[in-house]
């Protein structure tokens, strides 16, 4: 694994903000969280606190994977949101770049996946102890002249690295990934996975909120 460097502080990108939430689109490179280790303390959460003191982390990106992240502000709207995420009735939808030609125009990955402890953080398939893990794709577009398929990617539950792991599960890694890319690894400078699209219940108002970022790639 490479050493952690967090991309300079240039501001945050928020999306939206309001009393009750914050929706920021992080950078790739950066923590969602702190890590272990002073050297692993800066992060989003940290950057968007300097601003918004009372926000706390609802759910987290990979470090690698840019977009879009929501925060409460406050112990109740904290909880209120991740009882959205547990029970699942957030939408969200990320953009990725994967190695070849996907066969399939949409498609879904039904596998169970649990921490590969030797070798952890790595997640791994294991059909008898793993979790359930769903992932819908779409395809959006396919390069030949590259050997890539630019997809639209639906994380029904949300399981440590499941796109990364469900798309390589399918001889097709997501461009750039350190950790499963095998050769797609070095195709990319950053890994190619980008949280696009993200929709919630507003914790105060219950009205349903939409919120977008387009990819940087």
């Amino acid at each position: 694994m490479t050493r952690y460097c967090p991309p300079p502080d240039t501001g945050l990108t928020v999306i939206h903000a309001d009393e009750s939430i914050v929706v920021v689109d992080k950078p790739s490179g950066l923590l969602s969280v702190p890590g272990r280790g002073p050297d692993k303390a800066d992060c989003l959460v940290a950057r968007v606190q300097l601003r918004f003191p009372d926000a706390l982390a609802v759910h987290r990106l990979d470090m690698e994977t840019s977009g879009l992240l929501v925060l409460g502000r406050g112990e109740t709207t904290h909880r209120e949101l991740s009882r959205q995420f547990r029970e699942r009735l957030t939408e969200k939808r990320y953009i990725a770049v994967v190695a070849g030609l996907l066969a399939d125009d949409a498609g879904e990955v039904n596998l169970p996946l649990i921490v590969d402890w030797p070798n952890r953080p790595l997640q791994k398939v294991d059909f008898e102890i793993g979790k359930p893990s769903l992932t819908r794709y779409r395809v959006i577009a396919r390069d030949p002249a590259t050997d890539t398929t630019r997809v639209e990617l639906e994380p029904v539950t949300g399981r440590s690295h499941q796109l990364r792991v469900h798309m390589a599960s399918l001889g097709h890694p997501i461009l750039g990934d350190e950790l499963y890319g095998g050769e797609a690894y070095g195709r990319a400078e950053r890994l190619l996975l980008h949280a696009t699209d993200l929709g919630l219940f507003h914790p105060v108002t219950v009205a349903f909120m939409k919120f977008q970022a387009p990819p940087p790639f």
